[in-house]
């Protein structure tokens, strides 16, 4: 059996943080899907996650040898975007060998057991060139700046062959053709403009009345965006997030809530995150000059805009005012006066003289918020969760 194998190495997880902190790099939303569900619908193969040894490995992982025993791997870079034609490229390996870009840099690969070397190592031989732009998130930034290319991806992807459901007549729409609507969704006294790029409204998801939205725009499955909701392009909300207030060209990635008024625009939202009513980010300087962001390797210019990038299980308190280009690591409880600081560690407990969340009360506090949405905290999350405590 065919099986595709994503691996982080080579692509710098680190420079992802604080969203790999917690994740694999495929497992990170662009778009209206993760870039796990892109691969595997285009190709229509399950997928795995090469096994590295590290806190991340889990049920997916497996080891090379044991993943070609059975079969032929597409092990892949789990930071690349797929397209239709590099899937086609991908369809024409043979055996040992592997596609790469114009610039050297190897993208995927194709193996059986006989190029297996060790556990961590295959056997390569011809190099395919594409010669095509390849979209690769290498950066939290790069997350909210290719949303727009990324929607109008998945959702050719998601409509092909398919018909949307009915859009209910009380709604305002511009360019219906650019509208789909999963099966339970429901969409009252809205206005809708889907003429600056494709609206996607995810399986049971609400929208309730007066919301206004210019795409392009994804809500994912069971979602909630809450009255009068302003949303610009190019936005996605998250399977089983609530969204409110104005709303430009963020992306959530699901099981979060900013259900209240406040501006939230070029920014990145993890899982399990809620945002306090009144909650606001800026996302371009007071002088207009270019911004500059925390990474682990320094700080680096991303251009003129750039708000807030949240790791998962965070909060913020209400009327929390996130400063331009800011950095909020895993599970921190943010709050204090004025402007927050532009980087909060991981587990940060406040913004003044910042203090370290005690473990056992973010196990308990994050799994109050989960019982919310209906799930628990787990094992595996706590031993993900602990791993960071302790070392980062």
């Amino acid at each position: 059996m065919k099986k595709i194998i994503f691996t982080e190495e080579f692509c710098q997880p680190e420079n992802l943080y604080p969203f790999t902190l917690t994740r694999q790099m495929q497992d990170i939303r662009v778009g209206i899907l993760t870039i796990r569900e892109k691969w595997e619908m285009l190709l229509g193969l399950p997928s795995f996650d090469k096994k590295e040894d590290d806190y991340k490995d889990n049920h997916r992982s497996i080891g090379l040898e044991e993943a070609a025993k059975n079969g032929v791997c597409l092990m892949v870079h789990g930071n690349v975007l797929p397209t239709a034609n590099l899937i086609k490229a991908i369809r024409n390996l043979e055996n040992g060998e592997f596609i790469t870009t114009k610039s050297g840099n190897g993208i995927a690969y194709r193996f059986s057991k006989d190029e297996v070397i060790d556990k961590h190592k295959i056997r390569v031989g011809r190099a395919i060139i594409f010669k095509e732009e390849v979209h690769t998130i290498n950066y939290p930034w790069d997350i909210f700046q290719q949303n727009d290319w990324a929607i109008r991806q998945d959702f050719a992807l998601l409509k092909r062959n398919r018909k949307s459901q009915p859009i209910a007549k009380t709604n305002k729409v511009v360019a219906p053709t650019q509208i789909f609507l999963e099966k339970g969704a429901t969409v009252e006294h809205c206005i809708i403009n889907a003429s600056t790029g494709p609206v996607y409204i995810g399986k049971n998801a609400e929208m309730l009345e007066g919301c206004t939205i210019r795409g392009p725009f994804a809500m994912g499955e069971k979602s909630c965006l809450k009255m009068g909701a302003k949303v610009y392009g190019a936005t996605t909300v998250g399977p089983f997030c609530v969204a409110g207030g104005e709303i430009k060209n963020s992306v959530l990635f699901g099981y979060s809530n900013k259900a209240h008024d406040g501006y939230l625009g070029d920014a990145v939202i993890g899982e399990w995150c809620n945002l306090g009513a009144g909650t606001t980010n800026s996302n371009i300087k007071n002088n207009a000059s270019e911004v500059r962001i925390w990474t682990p390797k320094g700080e680096i210019s991303v251009g003129m805009k750039c708000g807030v990038l949240m790791g998962d299980y965070s909060q913020t308190a209400i009327n929390t005012s996130i400063n331009t280009g800011s950095v909020i690591g895993v599970g921190c409880n943010v709050f204090g006066t004025g402007l927050t600081p532009k980087y909060i560690p991981n587990f940060s407990w406040g913004t003044e003289g910042v203090k370290r969340y005690e473990l056992k009360k973010a196990f308990q506090n994050i799994n109050d918020w989960k019982k919310l949405k209906g799930m628990s905290l787990s094992d595996s999350e706590k031993d993900i969760l602990k791993y960071i405590f302790d070392k980062f």
